[in-house]
């Protein structure tokens, strides 16, 4: 008795390549991480906060020539703003290096507290200015710089905390 010879399939054509492949859904894409939005938003603003702290937060006048303050200069509260956008770089290089917060503090809820402290020592300098740099009635272009990276670190820690859901 002879055994009957195994069903040969066809070749596959490229019209049936194309229709698996539109049969197939594509894996959704995770946002989270640094190159998500979130994730994206607090390196950049971190980054833009730590260097405002090294632009002229106050400028004047002097005898022909026009002078700026530095936040770094201007005491206690410029250099805590300049490391502030220091621990939310910190925040992000740790979790890309893959160390990452205990689970009952959330790294969203963390950046947000750095943020809004970044934000009140800002408007603090926007509203006081030191007497030490009394002669300097302007407000530089840095200060500016600073308060918009602090509000965009709390809207980072905001859009973080909503792709963490």
């Amino acid at each position: 008795m002879e055994t009957p010879e195994p069903y040969l399939e066809p070749p596959e054509t490229d019209d049936d390549w194309l229709q698996q492949q539109q049969q197939q859904p594509r894996p959704a894409r995770p946002l989270s991480g640094v190159w998500g939005w979130g994730g994206r938003l607090t390196w950049v603003s971190g980054l833009i906060l730590t260097i405002s702290a090294f632009t002229g937060w106050y400028a004047g006048r002097g005898q022909g020539v026009t002078t700026a303050v530095i936040g770094w200069h201007t005491g206690a509260l410029g250099k805590l703003v300049f490391f502030i956008g220091l621990a939310v770089l910190a925040i992000v290089a740790l979790r890309e290096f893959g160390i990452e917060l205990p689970a009952t503090v959330p790294e969203s809820l963390v950046v947000i507290a750095l943020g809004s402290l970044s934000t009140i020592f800002v408007l603090i300098r926007l509203i006081s200015i030191p007497d030490a740099f009394f002669g300097w009635r302007g407000r530089g272009i840095g200060i500016f710089i600073s308060l918009i990276a602090s509000l965009l670190v709390i809207a980072a820690g905001l859009l973080r905390a909503s792709e963490e859901l």
